[in-house]
């Protein structure tokens, strides 16, 4: 009789684990409309969306309360954030690359404090690109860096912090104005010392199957403090303005490599993904990420196109750098 009242006592699968369900719900809200998180505090949009794919993790978790607490509704709240995710990464778990493509290009954030620019410079030398750019290159490592892939790539061109090598002849290169001097003294500089802060330059690669505009970009750094949250300014407005400057590109095949110190995910990209496309999202293989080098939660060095068709993205094995490089194969 005692087991009989306890039993009828005990709350149903539909009532148990109330909190769990609500959570799992709050999880799917979060995933599904992640682009109506306001940025006004902290920039918490961008911030969660930084980091989207890893919210996947929080399903299994939520799925094994369900199942220790026997909660037939929490089980099925968690239908939604599993759904949710699957449609945004679900396409990026398997491999998309495909046979083809006549041109190699790569990115990699040599890091200003690597201890070894030579050894890194003899692994992307033995890499095989056709094409390579190198951000983040120092006064002092500068030098290294030339004369150490000077015979795998005989034209190179360097503005700033940031450079570009290449198998095939280059022309027209120019530095690129992100903003990165900003405000009502800006103007009054000399190009001496504005070309010292240089993080964005373009440059034309004659291939046997017509021109290729690329562009190298090193963004502002993104922090997160407990003061300014996910603080993005200056990486926001570089953003901004080299999304300007590629709606304007007018050749009819583009290349961004780059540093973005954000993902494409990010709405602080859209003036830029809304002109060119990820290489990994179209041919990669998994999500790509690429820092931090020792173990990379996040993809930062992109790779993106226009009038061009990737075959395969991929990232290369770590340097002494702390990201990792990235590289893909293009076609047309």
């Amino acid at each position: 009789m005692r087991r009989a009242v306890r039993a009828a006592a005990r709350p149903g699968p539909w009532r148990r684990g109330r909190l769990l369900a609500a959570a799992a719900l709050l999880l799917g809200l979060v995933l599904l409309l992640h682009a109506r998180i306001p940025n006004r505090i902290g920039n918490l949009g961008s911030l969660v969306e930084t980091f989207l794919p890893w919210f996947g993790l929080l399903i299994p978790v939520l799925l094994a309360g369900a199942l220790w607490r026997r909660s037939a509704a929490a089980v099925a709240a968690l239908l939604l954030p599993a759904l949710v995710w699957l449609s945004l990464f679900g396409g990026l778990l398997g491999d998309r690359s495909r046979p083809g493509g006549y041109l190699t290009l790569g990115e990699h954030n040599v890091g200003a404090e690597n201890p070894d620019p030579a050894g890194t410079a003899r692994d992307l030398a033995a890499s095989g690109l056709d094409v390579l750019a190198l951000v983040e290159l120092t006064e002092q490592a500068r030098g290294t860096y030339e004369e150490a892939l000077a015979a795998a790539y005989p034209y190179h061109t360097v503005q700033g912090t940031v450079g570009l090598w290449s198998r095939l002849p280059l022309s027209d290169t120019r530095p690129v104005d992100i903003k990165m001097d900003y405000g009502p003294l800006a103007a009054t500089k000399p190009a001496e010392v504005t070309m010292s802060y240089t993080r964005a330059l373009a440059a034309t690669v004659n291939t046997g199957r017509g021109p290729v505009t690329v562009y190298v970009a090193h963004l502002g750094s993104a922090r997160v403090n407990p003061r300014a949250g996910f603080w993005t300014t200056h990486r926001d407005r570089n953003a901004q303005a080299l999304g300007e400057a590629l709606a304007a590109e007018r050749s009819e095949r583009v290349v961004l490599l780059g540093d973005l110190n954000g993902t494409t995910d990010d709405r602080a990209f859209a003036g830029i993904t809304g002109h060119l496309r990820p290489v990994q999202d179209a041919a990669g293989d998994g999500f790509g990420f690429s820092w931090p080098a020792w173990f990379p939660v996040v993809r930062i060095d992109q790779i993106l196109v226009r009038g061009v068709t990737p075959t395969s993205s991929w990232v290369l094995p770590a340097t002494g750098s702390d990201h990792l490089p990235v590289a893909a194969r293009i076609g047309w």
